[in-house]
Order: C-alpha cells, then structure tokens, then sequence
C-alpha cells in the first residue's frame, strides 16, 4: 500500500542516457547537461499521516553486508535500516515519501547505493552508511509518457562504478545493464545495444523479445560481469525455464550462458573469491539457492527453500530480494521467511539474525472522491448492448445492466422482458416480429430462450444442454435459429496461451486478445424455432456474427480477415471478402 500512495505522484524531473559496448579499460563518461542538477530532488507529495508500529518481520527485504562485516543495511517498507551483524535493533538511515529499497554498499564501505523514487521517477542514489548526503547517481526523468525504471545497483570491485539495470525509451523491452562513474554522468552500456525494432510497414513475422537483464554482479577482478537473463519482460503462462545466468567479459566483449537450470538461475551472488556463483531457481513449490563451482561447473544444493521468486512477472524489484555474502565467505545473509538469516556455505544450516525495526510509513494525502448515489427508482444504464430493432422498426430490444429489455422507439419507456435470475444477452427477431430469442449466461453455463414481445408469459427454453451460446439469429423464412456454441468449460476456464503468428497468419483459425491467441473450438449449429437438439452446421473457424440474405439455405460470418459463408448443411464453404495489411 506504502509503495503505491508514494507513487502518485507528478514527473518533476527529466534526463537522458546513452552508451555503448563496455569493455575493460578508461570509460569516456558523459556529464550531465548544464542544469540537469538543479531538479527537484523531493517528491511533489505532502505527508498527511504516518503509521508507526514495531516489527521483527518483513516482506521481501533486500539486504547488503558491509565490507568490514559488522553491518547488515536492509529495506523495509520502502525505507532503509542498518542493523549489527549479531542482530538487535534496526536503526532507519533513510525514509519519508520516497520508497527506498535495494540498498548495496561500496567496497570501501563509505557509500551506500540505493534506488528512490524521491524525484517522482526511479533512479540509483548515493548515500553515506547512516544516510547522510543522499545525492543522485542517475538522473532519468519520463520521456514520451515512459517513466524510467531501475533495479538492483551493485559495485565493481574498484568501487569506481556502480553497475545496474535500467528500463525506458527508447530500449525495448525489459531492463538492459549499465554501467555508470560514482561521481556521476549519463552512462555507458554493458554488452550490445537493443536490436532495431522493425517499423509498421515490416513484413514477415514478428521479431523474438529482446532481452532482459537483472542483477548484475562483477567478478573481484573486475574482468568479468554476471547477470540473469530472459527473453522479453512478462508473459502469460510462461515455459520454465525462463532466466538463466550469462557471463560478459569486459575484455573481449564475449557473452556465454553459464546455467542450464530447469527452474530458472537468477540473482547471482559470487564468493569473495570468486571461485563460487550462488543463484537462485525454483523447485517443484519452492526457490532456493544453488551453488556453482566456477573451475569444475559441479554444482549443489546451498538451501531450499528461502523466499519467493518473482521470476514469471516484470521482477521490478529483481527476481529474488537481494542477499549477500559475508565477507570471510563462510555463510550468506538470507531473508527467509520474513526474518534474516544466515546460512552457513558448507552445511547450508540456517539460523536467525534477531532484529526488531521501528517502523515511521509516512502516507500521502488519500485520494477520495465524493460520489452521490442515486437512490430515486431508476437508473441510467451507462452501457446498452446488443440493440436489435423489430422487423417494423417500431421496438428495439437490447440488453441492459445484464437483463432483456424493450422499447418502443425513439421515445419508449423500456421494460424488462423476463424475470429470469441468469444475466440476459444479444436478442434477436424472429421475421414476423411475433417473437425474440435470446442467450443466457451464468457460472452454471447458458441456455436459449424464446419471449413474446408483449412479455406477460415466461420464456420459453429452446435447449435441451447447458452450453455457451451466442449471436442467435433466425433464418428468412423463420424456421431456424442458427448460433455459435462452445463449451461452458472453455469459457470458464479458458487457458490462453502465446503463438506463433508465422504458425498462425491470423486467417481466422484463432481468436485474439491482446497479444495473446487461444483456439477457438467454437461450432457454428442451428435448431428449430420451435426449440429441440441442436444440429451442427461446421466449425465456426474463429467466425462470428452468423447472418443471412434472402437464402435460408446459406448463412454467412465474419472472420478476422474478411466473409465467409456456408451451406446450413455443412457443404460449399465460401470466401467472399479477404482483406489483407
């Protein structure tokens, strides 16, 4: 709650950044343009409230271990706490409206790192270790409505830079890594430059996701850089694995995949020595940690499990809250569970750092809005669908606030149809304007019923089976009522699922949301007006909107791509119209 009330908030501040290929040696850094340090380094908001209350838990808290190992610094709540290595009482060295989080420390130990939202917009800060002298290490503001996003700050061993990732226009996509001078300036790149994105006139199928890069780390002597990587930034009902860790080399520039794991790697850590990588990857229910020898590529288990990953989302606080080595190397502090651990390296034994943390969250004004409810007998329907008008043009039928409802047109006082309990859609007239048929849709599926215009009696139910029916419609000469049906079970639980468009060109054999496509089972069939089982026409193939001319014999529907129609016998299926673009 803390973190989204700290974020409504106006964009105050505005920056640019670019780079290039990193490789080991000098770095030509950027200055920042005359002015660019003079924006506003608080957020637009005032405090209205503070909640105040002491904890010995928290949620997902990234932590860093000083170099001197007498340290833990942590985020809580979008603040930062330092707390004594045994444990005890956290002291908060950074809060107020910003949310603060991630925190690392230098390897001299004299800065801290973290990420604020403090100018309205995410950038890395730095700060003495009590919290003394923040100032901004980035500089981004929002550009082109793209508000700039940054994760998981660490150091290069030299304590020279500050590498992390960052996410905005014009770069596609997820996080991509950078690496910027303590002392300031606009960045260079890690690795190779987004690919050019294909304009709207491309032809072909689209290009795959660009990548997306978290959690880097660099080697202690500074040659090598690791990170965890995806292909593109979220999708729905991912395929494990979906990040695993790559190493860059800073001096030639190569790049390889250093993991295979069927749960994911990600949120790499190196020993102190760095012979041994740690990361983390999902098991069966859990995450936990692994170890990977660097000379052999032998790997273990360390603990399973610790936290929750957040692997399958945008992971815009990283995959895994940070942890860290101490500096002996002997064990790694943990947040497991809500508490901090530490865990030893050889036997993986876990025990609890105990701390308690007085919590100050100070809150933004509340966004209220006084609304007046209209207790008068009626009520304004803000959306009427399906409006269907009788043969003489006289009524319109049209379903309203889930009900059947009809009018005498243009000035008509509306009227429901029905008392049915189930909610009402897509109404239709028979030829002679004597009758209306209708859909049902509930949790327990749907039937199709036939009403008189003139209300009175109760509907009549035309099906014998729950099922999803939509879009009836009559044929000319009134003996049948065609429809779309499918399966009530694909309509409640339907599992969407990501295709490939050079697999499916989008000639109406799929329906589409979004981005994402799922197959349309859904049969076109038709029944007597008079009611009774229902026969199959053919496959809708993703058609919808069955229509009729003057033939009775042939009914029409519309596809992603043009007019379709076939005989009401199945046969002499026709393509009509077919656009294409």
């Amino acid at each position: 709650m803390r973190c989204m009330l700290r974020r409504v908030a106006l964009v105050v501040a505005m920056g640019i950044a670019v780079g290039g290929s990193v490789l080991r040696g000098p770095f030509a850094q950027q200055r920042a343009p005359e002015g660019e340090e003079k924006k506003s380094e608080s957020l637009p908001l005032e405090r209205a409230s503070t909640i105040e209350f002491t904890t010995d838990e928290g949620t997902w808290m990234s932590l860093d271990v000083s170099p001197d190992g007498k340290t833990i610094v942590f985020d809580l709540l979008g603040d930062l706490y330092t707390l004594p290595i045994t444990g005890g009482e956290a002291t908060r060295i950074v809060g107020g409206m910003s949310f603060d989080s991630q925190p690392r420390f230098a390897p001299d130990g004299k800065t801290i790192a973290f990420v604020t939202d403090r100018t309205g917009v995410e950038n890395v800060w730095l700060a003495d270790p009590n919290g003394a002298n923040p100032r901004a290490l980035t500089k981004d503001g929002q550009t082109s409505g793209a508000p700039a996003l940054v994760a998981s700050p660490s150091w290069t061993p030299d304590g020279q830079y500050v590498l992390l990732s960052r996410s905005r226009a014009p770069d596609p996509g997820g996080y991509w890594l950078f690496m910027y001078n303590k002392d300031g300036g606009s960045g260079v790149r890690i690795g190779a430059p987004p690919p050019p994105q294909p304009g709207p006139e491309a032809q072909g199928p689209p290009p795959p996701p660009p990548p997306n890069r978290l959690g880097a780390v660099a080697s202690p002597d500074g040659r090598y850089i690791y990170y965890a990587q995806r292909s593109g930034n979220f999708t729905y009902n991912a395929r494990f694995p979906l990040w695993q860790i790559v190493r860059f080399d800073r001096e030639t520039g190569d790049t390889s995949t250093i993991t295979n794991a069927q749960g994911s790697a990600m949120r790499p850590v190196l020993s102190p020595d760095g012979k041994q990588l740690v990361y983390g990857t999902r098991y069966e229910t859990g995450t936990g940690l692994r170890v990977r020898d660097l000379e052999t590529n032998e790997e273990r288990w360390l603990i399973h499990p610790v936290t929750r990953d957040d692997q399958e989302s945008r992971a815009s606080r990283d995959t895994l809250p940070g942890y860290a080595f101490s500096p002996d190397g002997r064990a790694l502090i943990v947040p497991i569970d809500g508490k901090i651990k530490r865990v030893d390296f050889q036997t993986g034994e876990a025990e609890s750092i105990p701390f308690t943390a007085r919590v100050e969250a100070d809150l933004a004004p509340r966004v209220y809005f006084e609304n007046r409810l209209d207790e008068t007998p009626t009520v304004r329907a803000r959306l009427v669908r399906w409006p269907a008008f009788s043969p003489d043009g006289r009524r319109v039928a049209f379903s309203a606030l889930n009900k059947l409802w009809i009018m005498d047109w243009p000035a008509g006082t509306p009227r429901r149809l029905t008392s049915l309990s189930d909610g009402e859609f897509m109404p239709a007239w028979a030829p002679d304007g004597r009758s209306l048929v209708f859909v049902t849709w509930s949790s327990n599926g749907g039937h199709m019923y036939r009403v008189s215009p003139e209300g009175g009696a109760a509907p009549e139910r035309l099906t014998r089976r729950a099922a999803f029916y939509s879009e009836p419609v009559f044929s000319p000469d009134g003996s049948k009522i065609v429809f779309i049906a499918g399966s009530r079970g694909d309509q409640l639980y339907s599992d969407w699922r990501v295709v490939d468009a050079s697999v499916y060109p989008g000639d109406g054999t799929v329906g589409e949301i979004g981005g994402l496509r799922a197959s349309d089972e859904r049969d076109l069939r038709w029944i007597p007006a008079s009611g009774g089982d229902s026969r199959l026409i053919a496959s809708a193939q993703g058609g919808e909107h069955p229509h009729f001319t003057r033939d009775s014999d042939r009914v029409f529907i519309t596809t992603r791509r043009g007019l379709t129609s076939v005989r009401v016998d199945g046969f002499d299926r026709k393509t009509h119209v077919q656009i294409t673009g």
